[in-house]
């Protein structure tokens, strides 16, 4: 059977969507990207097309705040995609400790993912 392949959006791909990726490596189930919409010196990708197609779950950390969803909207064909969003605001660094524990929560409450 083929993975899932979820892409977790956040700002600028260094600290929420980086932890949530990791969160899923070695997983039989879901295979995972992470990218940002900003590009800082030594981070990761930014978002593009080509990842946005190749996702079957396209997963963003805060609208509120960082209008990721407005973002992806905006500037991508994602409109037959399923994009949940996590509502985890940008106030922590990668793999801290409470961000991976409300990552786990909201991951299987909101996206249905169990880790």
């Amino acid at each position: 059977m083929a993975k899932i392949k979820v892409l977790f959006i956040c700002t600028a791909n260094i600290s929420r969507s980086r932890t949530a990726e990791d969160l899923l490596l070695g997983s039989s189930v879901y295979e995972a990207k992470s990218a940002g919409f900003k590009w800082c010196e030594g981070t990761g990708q930014l978002v593009t097309q080509e990842l946005v197609d190749w996702a079957d779950r396209i997963i963003v950390m805060n609208e509120n705040e960082d209008a990721h969803l407005t973002l992806l909207r905006s500037g991508f064909d994602v409109f037959s995609k399923d994009i949940y969003i996590l509502d985890i605001p940008d106030r922590y660094r990668q793999g801290d400790p409470f961000l991976i524990m409300l990552l786990r929560d909201r991951l299987k409450n909101i996206a249905g993912i169990n880790l």
